[in-house]
C-alpha cells in the first residue's frame, strides 16, 4: 500500500499504526488516567504557584511517589516537593493521594528528566524503540 512505501511517520497511517503497538503493550486505560493526573498535576501547581512560577517544583514524579510504601511516606514528599509554595497545599497533597491510589507504577514508562530538551515522551521512545 502507498502509506507502507512512506515509511513509518510517513503518513497518518503509518503513526497510526504505531500508536496502535503501543496501546496494545501498555493498558489504554491505565495510560489516560496518568495522562489526567498528570495533567490535573499541572494545573493545580500553577494555580497554586501563580506569580511565583520559578519556585515551581521541576516535576512530580509519580512512579516515585507510587514507589514509597505509604501514604505518609507519599504526603511527606509531595510536602517537601511544595514547600516552597506560599499557597496552602493541604488540599492538593490530599487529592493527589487519592488519584494515587487508582494507579500502579508503570515499569515500562520513564519520565524524561526537565532538563533533556528535546527528548521524547515515554510513549514516543516506546513507539521509536518498538520492533516492526
Amino acid at each position: 500500500s502507498p502509506s507502507r512505501a512512506r515509511g513509518p511517520g510517513g503518513s497518518p497511517g503509518g503513526l497510526q499504526k504505531r500508536h496502535a503497538r503501543v496501546t496494545v503493550k501498555y493498558d489504554r486505560r491505565e495510560l489516560q488516567r496518568r495522562l489526567d493526573v498528570e495533567k490535573w498535576i499541572d494545573g493545580r501547581l500553577e494555580e497554586m504557584y501563580r506569580g511565583r512560577e520559578a519556585d515551581m517544583p521541576d516535576e512530580v514524579n509519580i512512579d516515585e511517589l507510587l514507589e514509597l510504601e505509604s501514604e505518609e511516606e507519599r504526603s511527606r514528599k509531595i510536602q517537601g516537593l511544595l514547600k516552597s509554595c506560599r499557597n496552602p497545599t493541604e488540599d492538593f497533597v490530599q487529592e493527589l493521594l487519592a488519584k494515587l491510589r487508582g494507579l500502579h507504577k508503570q515499569p515500562g514508562l520513564r519520565q524524561p528528566s526537565p532538563s533533556a530538551e528535546g527528548s521524547l515522551s515515554p510513549l514516543q521512545d516506546q513507539a521509536r524503540t518498538a520492533p516492526p
